[in-house]
């Protein structure tokens, strides 16, 4: 795997009441590791923490975000070779300050808070139980497992709301070594870290859509949590209606630009939170693609929204650039006065 960003090593969140997004995150499934009136923190098994702190501990002066959400994302590196070089490239940029623990401190292009640390990221190994199909059996005299509730084990993305998602994206990709992943036509673009598989990292969405909470400013929007299955989804699901928290909107789905199967959640945290699985996985030789904004939001939803009642046009071609262009030769067959051949 290509050396550089590997993931997400924290997010931190600004919240409103830190006891109550703390309840929710336990219920949601996060591995709760302390907490305490001002601060909770989790940790998931691939080594990544969530932390929640009150909004004005949250925040970093000066940045651009507004709102409730996600305030700052510490991206791991691998090593301290990795860590320097990033450094030094993020300097041509933008100020970046390193404090004692050996964090370095930024703002990227849209104003968000952001930190780069050495993270021994941890493999997760999951056995979602084998799918049995007409006339496929791989699951014999075996019953599918029980689940109590959703245990996310990975962060996979988070999503901002920005007013160029094209200039986030560039940014990335300049200065942090991003991938394209695939690009939504008027709505935004997908990215993935170069030391990560899962489909995007980060989806930067057009801050001024005509869709509730877009009011054209810099917002956090969600975050993604990965888990093993549809199963799991399910059960977290059902899991966190019991336990009183809003309801879905959209119900359980999968999405066609990556293919995950999502559930979001309103979250007391800011925006959503949501369950995802079986995602995409991607390395360098993905070619990415440019979807019609409607066609690409999912290919099934449980609660289908009014905008996407009727069919979406099903269109989608790669991204500009991205494949070789073709051009007829001009050396085989055809008339030899213009083929550049004599007789």
């Amino acid at each position: 795997m290509v050396s550089g960003i590997n993931g997400f090593e924290t997010i931190i969140y600004g919240v409103e009441d830190v006891a109550l997004c703390t309840r929710y995150f336990v219920d949601f499934g996060l591995p709760l590791l302390e907490a305490s009136e001002s601060e909770a923190l989790f940790e998931l098994e691939e080594g990544s923490t969530v932390i929640i702190r009150a909004l004005d501990a949250a925040r970093t002066e000066g940045q651009k975000l507004v709102g409730y959400g996600v305030q700052k994302v510490i991206w791991g590196v691998r090593d301290q070779k990795t860590f320097d070089r990033t450094v030094a490239q993020l300097r041509k940029v933008t100020e970046v300050t390193i404090d004692d623990e050996n964090t370095a401190h930024f703002f990227d292009c849209d104003g968000i808070a952001a930190g780069l640390r050495i993270f021994a990221k941890q493999r997760v190994f999951g056995a979602p139980d084998p799918v049995n199909s007409y006339g496929n059996i791989n699951r014999l005299n075996q019953h599918r497992k029980w689940r109590l509730k959703a245990n996310p084990k990975t962060i996979q993305h988070v999503v901002y709301m920005t007013p160029d998602p094209q200039a986030s994206w560039e940014w990335y990709r300049d200065n942090l070594n991003f991938r394209l992943s695939d690009v939504q036509e008027g709505f935004g673009i997908f990215a993935r870290a170069p030391g990560t598989h899962d489909h995007h990292t980060l989806y930067w969405l057009k801050a001024d859509l005509p869709f509730a909470g877009c009011d054209g400013q810099v917002r956090f929007n969600h975050a993604n949590f990965g888990v093993e299955d549809i199963d799991e989804v399910m059960v977290g699901a059902n899991f966190m209606e019991r336990r009183g928290w809003d309801k879905s909107i959209w119900g359980i789905g999968r999405h066609r630009i990556a293919s995950a199967v999502f559930f979001y959640l309103p979250c007391p945290a800011g925006g959503e939170a949501e369950y995802g699985c079986d995602s995409d996985m991607h390395d360098d030789s993905w070619v990415p693609r440019h979807w019609n904004a409607r066609f690409g939001t999912m290919s099934f939803m449980h609660n289908l929204q009014p905008w996407l009642l009727d069919e979406a046009p099903w269109e989608v071609r790669y991204v500009e650039g991205t494949t070789p262009t073709y051009a007829p030769s001009t050396h085989h067959g055809g008339d030899p006065a213009t083929s550049g051949h004599e007789e």
